[in-house]
């Protein structure tokens, strides 16, 4: 696996692979119709916006890193529920 992989498969990078992992189950269940998948692509979507805020907010605010790794992620979804 090429290091651009692993980074996209480690969950303090990425904080929305429980959702590509889906929408990739979906399509090979679907036989790529990408139609029949439509509500993964929304939730991958939803996903990324929201860390993407989030990480916005945090770089204006100096914090550093700016995305919050996966334990920061989990106690963050604890306080305002899934927003996606």
């Amino acid at each position: 696996m090429s290091r651009h992989a692993q980074k996209l498969r480690d969950h303090d990078i990425n904080p929305c692979v429980a959702e590509t992992d889906a929408t990739t189950k979906c399509l090979d269940e679907n036989n790529y119709k990408k139609d029949m998948c439509t509500a993964y692509f929304l939730k991958y979507k939803n996903c990324r916006k929201f860390w993407h805020a989030i990480m916005m907010q945090r770089r204006r605010n100096g914090v550093k890193p700016e995305m919050p790794s996966a334990d920061e992620r989990k106690k963050i979804l604890e306080s305002v529920g899934k927003p996606y």
